[in-house]
């Protein structure tokens, strides 16, 4: 009986760890680029076994938005980014912006990275991103024919088993390294990739682990009704 309890309050500590991240891709459902995060349960060759999660990197859906600023990743690769710490990231996050001081941004406020860096914008009066990340201007006051090209958004396209989810959510490669520029990911400009999150697939699943949660809390008592009623019986020998 202390077994089946010991096994009802693992497993209902399992299906709440397994909520979360349900729970979390659900909050993302809407997130442009999210990757949803998957609950892996596997059994070691000593026989232990262990819990733990893993993106999933299937691509969302591709959506036409007609934004000048606006671009999706097309079949395999990644935008280069820099996280909060510093150091270099990749997203599919597509939705960009141009700062207040002229920094490429995506809609998670992180710095996009070019060639040399962040990409840094002088004033213009028309934008054009290229299908290679070239980031080429027209600057205030010139004629159309003047387009400048200021950099290139540094494309990547490392292998998947290579990248790690980190806990800003963002994916590097293992072990900090940095991925090299992939002249062969191209980018599809006035579109965004939206998340891979299925709402009603994540909905359902929500539903089986409540009721999973439930069997294993009533698993609990009438494990705890028995150690009760054992109890009782050796008092009364």
């Amino acid at each position: 009986m202390r077994e089946m309890l010991l096994l009802s309050m693992r497993g209902a500590r399992d299906i709440v760890r397994r909520q979360e991240v349900v729970m979390n891709n659900l909050a993302n459902v809407s997130t442009d680029g999210f990757r949803r995060e998957i609950a892996h349960i596997r059994q070691d060759s000593d026989g232990q076994v262990r819990r733990n999660t893993g993106p999933d990197l299937t691509p969302g859906s591709v959506r036409s938005t007609g934004r000048d600023l606006d671009v999706a990743v097309s079949g395999e690769g990644w935008m280069a980014i820099a996280a909060p710490d510093g150091t270099e990231a990749y997203s599919r996050r597509g939705d960009l912006r141009v700062d207040e001081f002229g920094q490429l941004m995506n809609g998670a406020g992180h710095q996009v990275l070019g060639n040399g860096g962040p990409i840094s914008l002088p004033p213009y009066s028309q934008l054009e991103i290229g299908t290679d990340g070239t980031v080429s201007i027209l600057p205030e006051g010139q004629t159309p024919n003047t387009l400048v090209v200021i950099d290139r958004i540094k494309l990547v396209n490392p292998a998947e088993q290579q990248l790690v989810r980190g806990e800003d959510g963002l994916f590097r490669l293992e072990g900090g390294a940095i991925a090299d520029a992939d002249a062969g990911v191209r980018l599809l400009s006035g579109s965004l990739e939206g998340s891979n999150v299925n709402a009603v697939e994540s909905l359902v699943t929500m539903i089986d682990l409540a009721r999973s949660f439930e069997t294993q809390v009533q698993m609990m008592k009438l494990s705890k009704e028995k150690q009760e009623h054992l109890a009782q019986l050796v008092k009364l020998r």
